[in-house]
C-alpha cells in the first residue's frame, strides 16, 4: 500500500504518552515492544521498509512527557525545579533514536506545561543541527515547551488542525486526522466519524494554497492493522494526486489565496 500513498513524508509514533517505546530503548528497561508485546523492532522495521521501499521521507514522533510516570509526575509537583525525568527518560531516548534510525523529520510533541528550559530543547537542538548524524537533512517542528509553538522550529503546526488561511513567513503544517474525534483507532467509530475523500481533498488544496504541508493521522488498530476505511482514503488521495498531483508537488502559493467572490475556490 506504501506506494500507492501519496508522495512525501511518513511520521510513525515511535513512542507514546504512556512511555511505551516502539523499540528497545535502554531506557525503557522492559517497557517496550522489544522486550514484550510484538517482541521486535518496529521502528528498524518500518525505517528500512520505507527507505528501501517508497521514496517517502522517514520521520518520528516524539513526546517529551509521559502522563504517569513518576518522575515527571515529581518534577511537575516541583512546578519544574528539578529535572530528573529529561536528565534520565526522554533527553536520552532523544539521542538514542537519532543516533539509531537517523529520521529525516523529528516530530516533537507533548510538552506537559513545561518550559523548553525544562527540556534542555535548546541543547538538543544545537546538537541535532551541529553534530548529529543527521545534521544536513532533518528538520523540526516546534512543540519544544511553553512558549515555542508557533515560534521557534523548522516548520510551524502552531495547533492542531492548524491552517491561517493566509500566506505565512514560515514554513508550516496542518496536522490534521481523518476521524473527526480521535488521533488513534477507535472501534465504535461510525462512517460519519470520518473525513470524506471531498473533506481531505479540499483541506490538502486550502493547506497547499496558502504554503502549508498536510500531515494526515490515521491510527492502526492495537495489532498494527489499517482499517478498511484509513486504506480507503489513503488509495483516494493517492488517486487524485496521481491526476493532479502537477497542481501539488512542487508548487508556489500565488499572491491571492482564495477567491472572495466564489466561497470554496482555492
Amino acid at each position: 500500500m506504501e506506494k500507492r500513498r501519496p508522495r512525501g513524508d511518513l511520521i510513525t509514533h515511535n513512542y507514546l504518552k504512556g512511555g511505551f517505546t516502539l523499540w528497545g530503548s535502554k531506557y525503557s528497561w522492559n517497557w517496550n515492544a522489544v522486550d514484550v508485546g510484538p517482541k521486535r523492532d518496529l521502528v528498524a522495521e518500518l525505517a528500512t521498509s520505507v527507505r528501501n521501499r517508497t521514496d517517502l521521507r522517514f520521520g518520528l514522533y516524539h513526546s517529551l512527557f509521559e502522563w504517569f510516570n513518576p518522575l515527571f509526575l515529581e518534577d511537575a509537583t516541583s512546578v519544574f525545579k528539578t529535572r530528573k525525568f529529561p536528565t534520565s527518560k526522554s533527553l536520552p531516548e532523544l539521542y538514542e533514536i537519532v543516533t539509531k534510525y537517523r529520521p529525516e523529520i523529528i516530530w516533537s510533541d507533548g510538552d506537559g506545561n513545561a518550559p523548553d528550559t525544562y527540556w534542555n530543547s535548546t541543547g538538543f537542538l544545537a546538537w541535532l543541527y551541529n553534530d548529529s548524524p543527521v545534521r544536513d537533512t532533518v528538520v523540526t517542528n516546534d512543540r519544544w515547551g511553553v512558549g515555542s509553538i508557533c515560534r521557534h522550529g523548522g516548520f510551524y503546526t502552531c495547533s492542531d488542525r492548524y491552517n491561517p488561511g493566509h500566506l505565512l513567513p514560515h514554513k508550516w503544517e496542518n496536522c490534521m486526522t481523518i476521524d473527526k474525534k480521535s488521533w488513534g483507532y477507535r472501534r465504535d467509530a461510525q462512517l460519519d466519524d470520518y473525513l470524506t475523500i471531498e473533506d481531505l481533498v479540499k483541506q490538502l488544496v486550502e493547506t497547499v494554497s496558502c504554503g502549508g504541508n498536510l500531515l494526515m493521522n490515521i491510527g492502526p488498530t492495537h495489532d498494527g492493522r489499517i482499517a478498511v476505511v484509513f486504506e480507503e482514503r489513503l488509495r483516494q488521495m493517492g488517486a487524485w494526486l496521481k491526476v493532479n498531483g502537477g497542481a501539488i508537488y512542487g508548487t508556489k502559493p500565488w499572491r491571492a489565496q482564495n477567491d472572495t467572490v466564489t466561497p470554496g475556490v482555492w
